[in-house]
């Protein structure tokens, strides 16, 4: 043995209390994705409490109403909707979503949200500008606010809620389908206009 591998032996061995060898036990799982062990309800629960935390949010909706909001965006519900759901305003349920990062495809369909992200101009120049409400405007600003705080985040919000959200029902889909194929596939062949 050379100079260094009688050094690394002798390191060994002091730490192991002069073990000759070292045996760790294994457990046998399955996959190799690390599992999260907690429910779904507390994820979402963990999730909302991390962001208003971070975030000061500028919401007066209670976490399981924040909580509510998220699963009935994923469902695809409009603001509307939910509002009426949790006993608020539409526009409390917009301002929940932004301050969750929840940004859905039609929030700002009417303008270029970079085009306005940084520009100076009063809500009054850019509503004249883009031919819409100064209500728009503020709401477009938002818009842009959320997706700014959310990728200063690397989306890690949004990536967590599509994790519970977004896979559970892809996952429930897949059951029903999986349940319904099985069916299909156990039936084939049988005669069902039999009679006796």
């Amino acid at each position: 043995m050379n100079e260094k591998t009688e050094e690394l032996r002798d390191i060994f061995t002091s730490v192991t209390d002069g073990e000759e060898t070292i045996t760790e036990s294994q457990e046998d799982t399955r996959g190799s994705l690390e599992r999260d062990e907690r429910t779904d309800e507390e994820r979402l629960e963990s999730v909302v409490q991390q962001m208003r935390e971070r975030y000061a949010f500028d919401t007066e909706l209670t976490d399981d109403e924040l909580i509510t909001v998220a699963r009935e965006f994923y469902d695809g519900r409009s603001d509307d909707a939910i509002a009426g759901g949790i006993g608020v305003d539409a526009e409390d349920v917009f301002e929940a979503r932004m301050s969750l990062h929840l940004v859905g495809e039609t929030d700002a369909d009417e303008v270029d949200l970079a085009a306005i992200r940084d520009r100076e101009e009063g809500d009054e120049t850019l509503a004249d500008e883009y031919d819409v409400s100064e209500a728009k405007i503020r709401r477009y600003r938002r818009v842009a606010r959320a997706e700014d705080e959310s990728r200063s985040a690397n989306d890690r919000y949004r990536d967590e809620f599509d994790s519970i959200l977004a896979d559970a029902e892809l996952s429930e889909r897949m059951a029903s389908d999986l349940r319904e194929d099985g069916l299909e596939d156990a039936t084939e062949g049988m005669e069902t206009d039999v009679d006796f």
